[in-house]
């Protein structure tokens, strides 16, 4: 995720972060640039329609599907960052039961074995959950006097949480903790099992396809339509002004695109794994 002052108006206008739509569109602009200037040639010099009333009609169309379009990114851009928001909220619940997690354990629990095996697992379930959110190897996770090995075939995540509540299963068995504060720790690690789901429901359920390619269909004739409604207006500053649109345009579609999964490697994705070392520098300084 990038860091930045908002306030510092002039770093966003006149620097290009290599996350921005600019480099992305680049190639796509000058085509279209290209295109356009095209166009406005014919139209003008070659064709001589640019007096024709119903080559002027042409922009009224254009109007009425501005509005449309522009309802239809409003749509796609708040369904995106309402998964972005949900996802950070996601986390930062999982943030808050490992401390609270963390906490109770501190109290109960007094054989230091014990605290040392949760406070390097908690932190660990963390690590996993961002790994497994981002189709990356989890591999052989190695620790200070615990070996903890994952089965790349099964869910990961789980595996995790399997092992901690057989744990505190093994301290209930021993009378290390009562009754009653195994129903407590069991709540909690639930909690981190109902996270996972959510996001990986946010994860496995991106937008519906008919709709994604309606909104890029839209996009793409609605510009190719464009110098020939305006280019007997603009001449040959058709070009730019076409040009412009489509960044606006495509510009919003690609953000929505790279948010609503906030749990890639993207530049504008949640920063998980900064997260995941809070969590284990948090919970190594309560257990």
């Amino acid at each position: 995720m990038i860091s930045y002052n908002t306030k510092e108006w002039f770093t966003f206008i006149f620097r290009f972060h290599k996350a921005d739509t600019f480099r992305q569109l680049l190639t796509t602009m000058l085509a279209i640039g290209a295109y356009a200037a095209i166009i406005g040639y014919l139209e003008v010099e070659y064709w001589k329609i640019s007096e024709k009333s119903f080559v002027k009609n042409i922009t009224i169309m254009h109007g009425m599907l501005g509005f449309v379009i522009s309802l239809l990114l409003v749509f796609r851009t708040n369904t995106a960052y309402d998964r972005w928001w949900e996802g950070r909220k996601l986390w930062g619940a999982l943030v808050n039961n490992s401390r609270n997690l963390a906490i109770k354990l501190s109290v109960m629990l007094h054989d230091e074995k014990d605290r040392q095996y949760f406070r390097k697992m908690i932190p660990s379930y963390a690590s996993i959950l961002h790994k497994h959110l981002n189709d990356s190897d989890t591999g052989k996770v190695l620790f200070d006097n615990l070996d903890l090995a994952i089965d790349h075939h099964k869910h990961k995540p789980n595996q995790v949480a399997q092992m901690m509540f057989h744990k505190i299963n093994d301290l209930y068995d021993s009378k290390k903790i009562t009754g009653d504060q195994l129903i407590i720790l069991n709540g909690e690690l639930q909690s981190f099992s109902e996270i996972c789901g959510a996001c990986e429901r946010i994860k496995n359920t991106p937008i519906p396809y008919s709709y994604s390619a309606f909104i890029k269909k839209f996009i793409f004739f609605y510009v190719m339509t464009l110098p020939f409604g305006y280019a007997f207006n603009l001449g040959y500053y058709v070009g730019p002004v076409v040009v412009f649109i489509f960044y606006v345009l495509a510009s919003l579609e690609l953000i929505a695109e790279e948010i609503e999964d906030p749990f890639g490697s993207d530049e504008n994705d949640l920063p998980t794994q900064k997260i995941a070392a809070n969590i284990k520098k948090h919970v190594e300084e309560l257990i």
